[in-house]
């Protein structure tokens, strides 16, 4: 090792005899100033008034700067570290802050140059100091100091640590620079010397964005800048362009702003897709498919801009795919970046839609083979070519690892179009055949190489690990395909390449799983190896040719063990934790995104376990090979898992894709159909006679009481054409409401009593249980009614990856499906808004109409007054002492179970009181009827949305003053005094600021710890709920007080 000596002596080597002399001169020019102690900092400071000095020092600065420009070793050494620290920066702070116009130009030059040259760990010491001096000079009127200070902040910013990030763009918050540079853009006027200007500033928005959230919500909908934005599109320099895409990245990752600059028209989502044409240069290429990608993040933007421009958006994708093949192996240079950025885009082919027509004429299938393998269209001159040609091919240009940096996209990509095929899209009708066959044969082939590397216990020298669940989720994806030329080839290819080795490789993949699932701890390792195998085994259990293998090897077994154990929290493996390729900076930047789950889940173990689980029941049931063993280990599922499976269907705390297969599972045990919450509740009114307006009744006289409301939405064949809803001629009922007692419906000789009772069990309870006998008569029946997701439920075919999980949702009863079968009137406060009128009758009170048979399957107090036999009871309308806004969201409820969201992330941090206390307020009122008509599940919903939406204004409610009061609830004085004045508070009395300064003041210090915390939360809820009565009658203003009093109360200590 060197000693320090010859480190120094290194060092100084480092120091030219130049540069020497000019920091010799630059120490002169400081010695002509002063210096003198601030207090405030702790520092000594340079200082000299007189001009010629100052500019003396500026020029010995940027002379001694420019020495050590592309020397990183010299800008490194002892001197430098000790005149920037002591001297460079401190004179450069003070002539900056002199602001003398004729030496601003000359030392924000310098200044560009300090932060270009030196380290930002050298700056560290002032470097807040630093920006707000820069920040300041961005109004100035002369575009020679501003866009140097522009060019200097935007250094720093992009040079930040993580450590000081949140300070600097506090201190760029707080002198409100964003405002600045939006101002300076605004006023900006196109001529030649202030294109550079623009430029600099838009890219000094742009980091600031990228930084600080809080600001992109409110720059996004200025007008004036985005107009003014909008005009720079036709500006041919890639500089401007550059500078473009990126600040409309910076502001698309609020999610909010995203959903305007589409919704604004076909002009944004056009000029991106330009962006990314061939005809750009790479750089402005490259912006733009980093944009594209910040706008596609949801399912939701993406279809929106493929309805706008999705054969452009697709043949930019192609085209920056293509570009790969001009550079080399490595992905390293321009086209590599390109190829990477485009391939990333490509993504969005994991959501179905049209865009997947577009790539498969656009011929995808041969760009993923010329990644994958190299020169392989010189290879293909031939049209047809055997099996064993293909596989030699394909094994050969494998080995030459072509583009081994892009193979986890292609595998993804490749997957994602495979499984997303269908009737309607057939890829061979578009592509090669040849060229898909081939495709396939590589992914089979890698992944019976990844099968035979990974069935091995602690197998921990595999290179490509990263590789390994993309291309096994692809092959999974090709066994799946709704396209059957697809799925067989996949599986043939499969079976032909595991000809040799299949056997033993499937008993160790059981044998591997069956170990690893029963470990205590997992690491990330493990985790990856857990997904391989247990993709490996669904894979094959596709197979025939292996089924009675995995029945013997007890592959259903450690499956089932591996669902319990996710299931009970044991396991849990994100998809993201071994797919680097997925990670973009975008997610950890982004804003006010709710991003949803992915179809599969959160947990892929899951979701994988239950889709092998479906594979063995499904082939077992096709083959019914082994019938004997089958039905104990089917008998052996039922009573450890099936209990457990229909909690997962019922909730919706599960994705809908985990959810689906585990209907599919249960299919297998008799059970069809989709229950949920609501449809239990609903589900208490089948066969019952109160509030039923028709009867249906079969061939040989019997009859079943129905609900017309329910039939409407739910099974809509089953009415008379009569009452079936008439888009063309809706009638507006009057205040009299038609309808009769009770209809009979004569039903067709050919329905089957059973059948219909099943059937009715379905539409009402979402769900049935029979027999293999009675299901062949109930598939005829829900044919004809046309119940299409009972069909395949019945028909037991698999779930298409990516649908959507059926809603029990009765919301389209409020419409014209219902109107005719509304029993009752629920009508909000009498205030009248301006210009609401009614579909149905002409009342100009705001109003619904609805219906008993809903309304009291979720509500008690309902329930009870339709049935007390009181005047109120047989009145039809029910006046509801809530607010409009209020009712529609309370009526949303009944009918779907379902609570409306309020705004929330940046629309919601960038509203006013007024617009806040105004969405809040439904909440409030609904919590307080809650407690009236009994309603918890209502209640509790309630109260998370005004907790969530309270939490977000924390720090404005901490400074109220019954804040600190209100913390001291948890003393046993408190309690009693509280609950004192929530007697008074409960009774009508004026509700007003000082029945809540009450509130405050009878919460009594705490004396001593509470040891009652049920108690305490008891209390604390009431005192709430006796705020929320209060705020109904309060100004914005109370919001304040409001709010304080509230996160004292659940912000306080209990010991």
């Amino acid at each position: 090792m060197k000693s320090s000596r010859e480190k120094e002596k290194e060092n100084d080597r480092c120091i030219s005899s130049h540069m020497q002399t000019l920091h010799r001169r630059l120490l002169h020019a400081l010695n002509l100033g002063t210096r003198h102690f601030d207090e405030k900092t702790n520092r000594w400071n340079w200082q000299c008034a007189n001009i010629e000095v100052q500019k003396n020092v500026l020029r010995s600065i940027g002379a001694f700067l420019d020495s050590l420009s592309g020397d990183a070793r010299a800008a490194r050494h002892a001197i430098v570290k000790e005149s920037v620290a002591d001297s460079i920066l401190g004179a450069l702070l003070w002539i900056l802050q002199c602001k003398s116009e004729a030496l601003l130009s000359m030392a924000s030059n310098v200044a560009v140059k300090l932060v270009s040259s030196i380290p930002n760990s050298l700056l560290q010491l002032h470097m807040l100091d630093l920006v707000y001096c820069l920040s300041s000079l961005l109004s100035s009127h002369q575009v020679e100091v501003a866009t140097p200070c522009a060019i200097a902040l935007n250094l720093v910013i992009s040079n930040l640590s993580a450590t000081s990030e949140k300070a600097v763009m506090e201190a760029l918050n707080e002198t409100e620079t964003s405002i600045r540079i939006v101002r300076n853009i605004n006023f900006f006027a196109e001529d030649a010397k202030k294109i550079e200007y623009f430029k600099e500033m838009t890219l000094l928005l742009s980091a600031i964005l990228w930084r600080w959230p809080p600001s992109r919500f409110s720059v996004g909908n200025d007008v004036i800048l985005m107009k003014g934005l909008a005009n720079i599109h036709t500006r041919t320099e890639s500089s401007i362009k550059i500078a473009l895409l990126k600040l409309y990245t910076s502001l698309a990752l609020c999610d909010s702003v995203a959903r305007k600059l589409i919704e604004d028209g076909e002009g944004f989502p056009q000029m991106v897709v330009q962006a990314m044409g061939k005809s750009n240069p790479h750089a402005v290429q490259i912006e733009g498919f980093r944009l594209a990608q910040c706008l596609l993040r949801s399912q939701e933007n993406c279809l929106e801009v493929v309805g706008l421009c999705g054969e452009a958006l697709v043949d930019a994708i192609i085209c920056g795919m293509k570009e790969t093949g001009l550079s080399s192996k490595k992905i390293g240079n321009n086209h590599g970046s390109l190829s990477v950025e485009a391939c990333q885009l490509a993504l969005i082919t994991r959501w179905a839609g049209d865009h997947h027509i577009n790539f498969w004429k656009q011929g995808i299938d041969r760009i993923l083979l010329n990644l994958l393998i190299e020169n392989i269209q010189d290879q293909l001159s031939e049209p047809v070519l055997s099996l064993e040609k293909q596989i030699s091919m394909a094994k050969e240009g494998l080995k030459a690892n072509y583009h081994l940096g892009l193979r986890s996209y292609l595998w993804d990509i490749l997957g994602w179009l495979t499984i997303h095929c269908g009737e309607n899209l057939n890829p061979y009708t578009h592509g090669s055949e040849l060229c898909i066959n081939l495709l396939i044969t590589c992914a089979c082939l890698s992944f019976v190489d990844t099968l035979e590397k990974w069935c091995r216990i602690c197998q921990k020298d595999i290179d490509d690990h990263f590789q390994s669940e993309p291309v096994s989720r692809a092959v999974l994806m090709m066994i799946h395909s709704p396209c059957n030329t697809i799925s067989s080839y996949a599986r043939f290819l499969l079976l032909d390449a595991l000809e040799v080795k299949g056997l033993s490789c499937l008993k160790s993949l059981i044998h591997t799983l069956d170990y690893t699932s029963s470990l205590e701890s997992y690491g990330s390792f493990d985790k990856l190896q857990l997904v391989i195998n247990l993709i490996g085994l669904t894979c094959l259990s596709s197979l025939p040719e292996y089924q009675s293998c995995i029945i013997e090897s007890k592959g259903i077994k450690a499956i089932v063990l591996l669902v319990k154990r996710c299931l009970s929290n044991d396991i849990h493996v994100e998809r993201r934790n071994f797919t680097p390729h997925l990670h973009t900076t975008f997610q950890e930047r982004s804003c006010c995104c709710m991003d949803k789950e992915d179809w599969e889940g959160s947990n892929v173990l899951l979701f994988y376990s239950l889709l092998g689980l479906s594979e063995i029941l499904r082939q077992c049931d096709l083959l019914q090979d082994n019938s004997q063993q089958y039905s104990r280990e089917v008998t052996n599922i039922r009573a450890q898992l099936v209990s457990k499976l229909h909690e997962i269907c019922s909730g919706n705390s599960f994705s809908p894709g985990v959810r689906w297969y585990v209907l599919y599972i249960l299919t297998y045990f008799g059970f069809y159909g989709f229950p949920n919450e609501l449809a239990k509740r609903i589900g208490k009114s089948l066969n019952k006679e109160e509030y039923s307006d028709m009867r249906l009744v079969v061939a040989n006289g019997v009859s079943v009481s129905v609900h017309g409301v329910i039939l409407a939405v739910r099974c809509p064949s089953l009415l008379p054409p009569q009452l079936l809803p008439s888009m063309k001629n809706s009638e507006k009922v009057t205040d009299k409401f038609v309808r009769e007692t009770m209809r009979e419906v004569q039903l067709s000789s050919h329905v089957d009593y059973e059948a219909l009772v099943l059937l009715l069990e379905y539409v009402y309870l979402g769900c049935l249980h029979a027999g293999e006998e009675t299901v062949k008569k109930l598939k005829i029946l829900a044919k004809r009614c046309k119940l299409q997701h009972l069909l395949q439920m019945l028909y037991r075919q698999r779930p298409k990856w990516g649908t959507p999980f059926p809603s029990f949702n009765l919301t389209p009863s409020l419409g014209s499906a219902g109107s005719c079968f509304s029993d009752v009137i629920l009508e909000a406060k009498s205030n009248k808004l301006v210009g609401w009128t009614c579909n149905i009758c002409s009342d100009t009170v705001p109003h619904m109409h609805v219906h008993k048979v809903i309304l009291q399957s979720g509500c008690d107090y309902l329930q009870g007054l339709f049935r007390s036999g009181m005047r109120e009871s047989h009145s039809q309308v029910i006046k509801v002492d809530i607010s409009w806004e209020a009712l529609i969201k309370l009526v949303q409820w009944f009918y779907s179970d379902e609570l409306p969201n309020p705004p929330s992330g940046c629309l919601w941090d960038n509203m006013d009181d007024e617009e806040k206390l105004f969405n809040l307020q439904p909440y409030v009122e609904l919590c307080w009827l809650a407690e009236f008509w009994i309603l918890e599940n209502i209640q509790e919903a309630c109260w998370d949305v005004i907790m969530s939406c309270l939490d977000s204004s924390r720090p404005e409610v901490r400074r109220a003053p019954s804040f600190k009061a209100s913390k001291t609830i948890c003393s046993g004085g408190g309690i009693h005094d509280a609950n004192n004045l929530l007697s008074e508070i409960f009774y009508p009395v004026p509700a007003n600021n000082y029945v809540i300064h009450q509130l405050g003041q009878h919460i009594l210090p705490a004396d001593q710890p509470c040891k009652h915390q049920q108690g305490i939360i008891q209390t604390r809820k009431m005192i709430l709920m006796a705020c929320m009565m209060v705020s109904f009658a309060a100004t914005s203003r109370t919001l304040l007080e409001l709010g304080g009093i509230i996160f004292g109360i659940l912000n306080a200590e209990v010991d």
